[in-house]
């Protein structure tokens, strides 16, 4: 083999190599995040991210809580991409994941338990947006919550609060952490999470 041929291959293989652990490390969770903090501390609305990985909807209306669901709407769920990806190859979301919950009313149901007819039958079906909450793993930051943070933009038709301050540990972490622990996620109710 000619040197120029055999520097050539040694220098590409090199540059490869290097190539290779720069993606390894960067897919372990360097890097990732759709978090974006103001000046004051608070949470930006995140950008696009009902073009994130949509991960679920779960539903718990009035109509089978007796009146008093304590979110009667859909959940529209979603997980910023790059974090998605970790979590697929790890089982765990890493700093920087950001979850967004974008709540959903139902339409007028004709049923005491709220569902309504619909050509694909009885059923629950989604509504307007209602709202917005969002939490942000990150170790450093929320290390008495954790290492998750929670963000209410408002329970309000959008448009959403541009930015909003994490939300007291009682308000949400505590619920959190008592019913899914330290992993603080609600992975029974998503499928795509199991």
């Amino acid at each position: 083999m000619k040197p120029v041929l055999k520097t050539w291959l040694k220098t590409t293989a090199i540059a490869a190599g290097l190539l290779a652990a720069g993606a390894a490390t960067a897919a372990d969770g360097a890097g990732i995040g759709a978090a974006t903090f103001n000046a004051q501390g608070e949470l930006v609305l995140p950008d696009g991210y009902r073009e994130w990985v949509f991960i679920g909807a779960p539903l718990t209306p009035h109509g089978l809580n007796d009146g008093k669901a304590s979110f009667p709407e859909y959940h529209h769920v979603y997980v910023n991409p790059d974090a998605f990806a970790v979590y697929q190859r790890t089982g765990e979301f890493p700093d920087g994941t950001v979850i967004a919950k974008e709540l959903v009313l139902l339409q007028k149901g004709d049923f005491k338990d709220g569902s309504k007819n619909a050509p694909s039958g009885r059923g629950y079906f989604a509504g307007e947006f209602q709202g917005m909450d969002v939490m942000v793993k990150d170790s450093q930051r929320f290390k008495d919550s954790n290492g998750w943070g929670f963000f209410n933009f408002g329970h309000h038709a959008p448009p959403y609060l541009k930015a909003a301050k994490a939300a007291p540990i009682e308000n949400c972490a505590a619920c959190h952490s008592a019913n899914v622990g330290k992993d603080m996620v609600f992975k029974i109710y998503y499928p795509v999470l199991r």
